[in-house]
């Protein structure tokens, strides 16, 4: 079933898509090819340009086997064409950027999305010569607004990363597409299950695959999957130029967690509603931001456009002092949950965010940008990545620790 789209179910697709028993010995699972390079049958040029989607296997920076299936099957469970396999989430979003952006182009990016891409687009790219606009996603009229005749890329994520506010991603999509721009989005938080982002007119979509993808926190990775013709250019430029390529191992298993990636998010979404509609409930919080609750400011739009979810959600206590107490009552008291960074693994984690580091830091929003994300923050927030763990132990742990 080595196809990167079939009309199989989601538990098919995920289990078998990029895989075949290996035609040497029969082995069922997928094997490592550690090897860097590959023995040629016939002479061939040097050059990464001479490749086409049929060459052989040659070099592992150009390509390699278990990566290959990996890509294969990313790409069958979001519904796209192609896929390209990153060393990092940060990895797919360079890859972006820096293949479809250059000097004196323009790219309208999400005012809030995960910390190294916002500081990538706040730092980086104005010192390499691409303008960019930091834009709140969920205003259409400031993302209209905010397109230029030279600009060549917007980049949405959702949710977003920490609050959870929605992108209206299908309008997005026609905005970008009606000013001649590429429109990729980072849907992390939604897992390659949660959105069909071919319905919602999205060329690239990026993938830590770190997080729900991989599921189990012990492997490293990114993705983009889409057109076969931008994932060509980006294989070409982001892979074989800047080098930013996933191990072979790493790739095994990130596929071995995405065969159950089906059932994980089913759970996933599951427990985090049940632990999102007990929160609501508990004196000590003033606020619970998931988009399955009704609660939610865009609910409608989570019910239109999601399929799944996730297990994301935040939560608000107070002020921020109120918050860093109850945060060293978590690391002082959890019995299951983990109290770190990171997210969409198996084990559910938790993170204090404070509004005002972020301020400084990663996001610098002023005036009504930073009301936007203190609406949905206030003073700061709790991150948690509900795991599949059993609801009611997650809610014991919390209780403990509120």
């Amino acid at each position: 079933m080595n196809r990167r789209n079939t009309t199989y179910g989601p538990m098919t697709t995920a289990i078998h898509a990029g895989e075949d028993p290996d035609p040497t010995t029969g082995a069922s699972a997928p094997a490592i090819h550690m090897s860097s390079t590959f023995v040629s049958q016939d002479v061939s040029g040097f050059s990464a340009h001479d490749l086409t989607p049929d060459s052989p296997y040659a070099y592992a920076r150009w390509a390699n086997p278990t990566t290959t299936m990996l890509e294969a099957k990313i790409a069958a469970m979001q519904g796209t064409e192609d896929c390209l396999a990153t060393a990092s989430g940060m990895a797919a979003a360079s890859a972006i950027f820096f293949t479809f952006l250059s000097a004196g182009d323009h790219a309208v990016i999400s005012d809030v999305s995960y910390a190294g891409v916002g500081e990538l687009a706040r730092d980086t790219l104005p010192r390499l010569g691409i303008e960019v606009s930091m834009v709140n996603m969920s205003d259409l009229n400031a993302v209209a607004a905010a397109i230029r005749p030279n600009t060549r890329l917007v980049h949405s994520e959702s949710p977003v990363n920490p609050i959870i506010r929605l992108t209206d991603l299908a309008a997005v999509s026609k905005l970008a597409h009606d000013g001649g721009a590429i429109h990729s989005t980072d849907a992390t938080f939604a897992s390659p299950l949660g959105m069909d982002t071919g319905v919602l007119g999205i060329d690239l979509v990026m993938h830590s695959t770190t997080k729900y993808v991989g599921g189990h926190g012990d492997a490293v990775g990114g993705a983009v999957a889409g057109r076969s013709d931008l994932i060509r250019r980006m294989r070409l430029e982001a892979s074989i130029h800047h080098g930013g390529i996933l191990s072979p191992f790493n790739a095994w298993l990130i596929a071995r967690g995405a065969s159950t990636l089906p059932l994980r998010m089913k759970a996933h979404a599951a427990g985090a509603q049940a632990v999102a509609e007990w929160l609501e409930t508990h004196p000590a919080v003033t606020r619970v931001i998931y988009p399955g609750l009704k609660s939610h400011p865009q609910h409608d739009l989570a019910q239109r456009q999601m399929t799944n979810c996730s297990g994301m959600l935040s939560f608000q206590v107070g002020d921020a002092a109120t918050g860093q107490r109850i945060a060293q009552q978590m690391i002082d008291r959890f019995e299951v949950i983990h109290y770190a960074v990171s997210l969409g693994h198996h084990r559910s984690l938790m993170f204090w965010m404070e509004t005002e580091g972020l301020m400084q830091t990663s996001f610098r929003l002023t005036g009504a940008a930073a009301e936007d994300y203190r609406a949905y923050a206030g003073d700061g927030i709790f991150r948690l990545s509900v795991g599949l763990e059993d609801a009611d132990d997650l809610i014991t742990d919390l209780d403990r620790a509120l």
